[in-house]
């Protein structure tokens, strides 16, 4: 799917083929959804340049993160999309190319932070005068996106802390629960340092001068508080773990101490039981006839007085 947007007077405009435009002036913004390969060869044929392949939009090196020429700006970033269905974050890869002030984007998916900017140009066009600004707008929502996502998993930290606050069984549906928002987090912190690299490359550039520098230098200061937001709330869950371990080697040593308590109290009826089971014909009360309940009598009692020795030990 190919998108094409164009100012026309004060606002931007929007198409869908190059065909359906009478010039290239005014264009701003050519972004292209999972395209076809006559969409790509047709925006590589009308502006003489390749896009990058699948496997260099997605390298982590930094060389292929970002890369600029005389008269062209390549930088790839991953946007995160959550996935309801299976309650997981899809990282996609984004390839941006800055050429001539357009801006071109590749991109596989329906992406929130591309729905958000569209509103945003459609709501304040004149502010959109080129594809730097586009740029530089999607770079800035898809950064209020990773927030708003850090936002949402810190809302399940404080519910899983409750739980875990007040006495909740420490199951392994929790357990799992903790480590899965952990690794959650720190997908989003990898997605804004991956951001973050890229933004400080686009820094360096000429081409980024004035007003849309000083909105990138913005967006690197929500970065960084991003990042020490995502750090936090690691720990905490992290803290979670710990408070949910410590929880079950209590619930075990209670259990290994009711049955300690057991084998000791059932221990002296056992010595008792031991004695008289020897094959020896001199044992006291053997042929008596109240031997028997001698015999439990002093099981009963020796038992109780262990329980009683526990209790006044406040071992029980």
């Amino acid at each position: 799917m190919m998108r094409v947007y164009h100012k026309r007077q004060t606002r931007v405009h929007k198409v869908q083929t190059l065909s359906q435009l009478e010039t290239t002036e005014g264009l701003v913004w050519i972004d292209l959804q999972n395209p076809s390969p006559a969409e790509i060869a047709d925006v590589e044929a009308h502006f003489e340049f390749k896009f990058q392949s699948r496997q260099e939009q997605i390298e982590i090196e930094s060389s292929s993160r970002y890369f600029e020429t005389d008269d062209e700006i390549i930088a790839n970033s991953n946007f995160l999309q959550f996935n309801s269905e299976h309650n997981q974050f899809i990282s996609n890869a984004v390839s941006f190319i800055l050429q001539d002030d357009i801006l071109f984007t590749y991109r596989d998916a329906d992406l929130t932070a591309f729905s958000d900017c569209v509103k945003k140009i459609k709501g304040t066009g004149r502010f959109f005068h080129s594809g730097k600004q586009i740029m530089a707008t999607l770079l800035e929502v898809g950064v209020d996106n990773d927030a708003d996502l850090l936002e949402t998993l810190s809302r399940q930290v404080a519910e899983l802390s409750k739980v875990v606050s007040f006495g909740g069984n420490p199951d392994e549906h929790l357990i799992l629960k903790i480590s899965r928002t952990q690794e959650m987090t720190m997908e989003i912190r990898q997605n804004a340092v991956d951001k973050q690299r890229v933004l400080s490359a686009i820094l360096k550039s000429k081409e980024f001068e004035g007003e849309d520098y000083e909105r990138l230098r913005i967006v690197i200061k929500d970065i960084n508080s991003l990042i020490d937001h995502a750090n936090f709330t690691f720990q905490r869950l992290e803290y979670l773990q710990n408070t949910f371990l410590g929880l079950v080697n209590i619930e075990q040593n209670k259990i290994i101490k009711i049955f300690t308590v057991a084998s000791v109290i059932f221990m002296p009826p056992t010595l008792i039981a031991s004695v008289y089971g020897m094959n020896f014909e001199f044992i006291q009360a053997f042929k008596w006839k109240y031997g028997f309940a001698y015999a439990v009598l002093l099981m009963v009692i020796s038992s109780a007085g262990t329980l009683y020795f526990f209790r006044r030990k406040k071992w029980l």
